[in-house]
């Protein structure tokens, strides 16, 4: 039996196959053939219409959002990217109801949504890169440091940045790393790993009562960096208090203060911030520093949670050096992705 063609009719009353734009064409025309002739299209779909201004409002000024009821700005400006999502269902919504209104009004959204974040959708990781960084929150109760410690140990890192480390898991965490790392130092809950000569170990108040912040100075072939440390205080959303992260805020005021404090050109940050670099309240300290993600990434390089990633609130930060890329690692059995970064510290090129 001869194979049988798929055929339509064509315009000349002939057969042959038919193409995919010949069919968007009938799609579309049956779409919108009623609309012709119909003046309600401009007079239906005010609401969404008005929604969609809204949207376009609140993403335009995310900064302005107050924080005095709830932390409302910084939660918003947490959880900013996925604000986009509203937009097609606001453009399916403009179709079923007909509004020629609200489809043209769901354009200013989508256009301040790709002034924001277009720039993070494409892939500007380059090539190269002399210092490989990374860091993880392991997770206090992580079921099994020593495979945590071998995965992130796997990446290649030259420095391994690991945050809530508890006392009793650290020896497991220095026996796995040991083959891979000759010097580290654990101040607190907050530790590094380098293949380069470190010194200058010192714990950084971030005005918590107890240690979760270090300060190192690392000596690579390229000349001395200043590595700092990092886990900053967790934020909750609760019912009846919103957003709470003062105490979050405030040490992130005083990780500013010793960033700015720093003597040394070259700075690299690591660590679990509990916050996005869109929030306000960590202005203190990525107003001085670069995201290694948002110069040198693809994608958001959401962190956590690790099982559905919805924010990128572990962070590589530097200062003085230049982002080639940054990408998350696979996942661990901590409740947060593994980062990592190359940078160049040579920039007299």
């Amino acid at each position: 039996m001869a194979q049988q063609a798929y055929m339509t009719e064509t315009d000349n009353g002939g057969s042959g196959p038919e193409r995919p734009g010949s069919r968007l064409r009938r799609l579309a025309h049956r779409l919108f053939a009623d609309w012709r002739g119909d003046p309600g299209i401009w007079r239906r779909g005010i609401v969404l219409a008005a929604l969609a201004l809204l949207l376009a409002l609140v993403m335009l000024t995310h900064s302005r959002v107050p924080n005095r009821v709830g932390n409302l700005g910084s939660l918003t400006e947490t959880f900013l990217p996925w604000l986009g999502l509203a937009i097609p269902v606001l453009l399916v919504l403009g179709l079923v109801r007909r509004s020629a209104t609200a489809l043209i009004t769901v354009l200013l959204p989508a256009f301040v949504w790709l002034n924001l974040f277009g720039g993070l959708v494409s892939d500007k990781a380059g090539q190269g890169g002399d210092l490989m960084v990374a860091t993880h929150n392991v997770n206090a109760d992580n079921p099994d440091p020593a495979a945590t410690a071998e995965d992130v140990a796997s990446s290649g890192a030259d420095l391994l940045a690991l945050e809530e480390l508890p006392a009793s898991a650290v020896p497991v965490y220095e026996k796995a790393l040991a083959a891979t790392y000759k010097y580290h130092a654990v101040v607190g809950t907050v530790g590094l790993w380098s293949k380069y000569p470190m010194s200058d170990v010192t714990a950084v108040d971030i005005k918590l009562g107890w240690k979760r912040a270090m300060h190192a100075r690392v000596t690579t072939p390229e000349g001395p960096v200043a590595v700092y440390v990092a886990h900053l205080p967790s934020v909750r959303v609760k019912m009846e208090a919103g957003f709470t992260a003062r105490q979050r805020d405030k040490s992130a005021d005083a990780l500013g203060e010793a960033i700015a404090d720093e003597t040394l050109k070259r700075v690299v940050v690591l660590g679990d911030l509990n916050g996005t670099m869109n929030d306000r309240a960590l202005n203190a300290v990525t107003s001085q520093l670069r995201s290694t993600q948002g110069a040198a990434g693809s994608g958001f390089g959401f962190s956590w949670p690790a099982s559905f990633p919805m924010a990128r609130i572990d962070q590589i930060l530097v200062k003085g050096v230049q982002p080639e890329s940054s990408w998350t690692l696979p996942r661990t059995d901590s409740d947060h992705l593994p980062i990592a970064a190359r940078v160049n510290l040579d920039t007299s090129a």
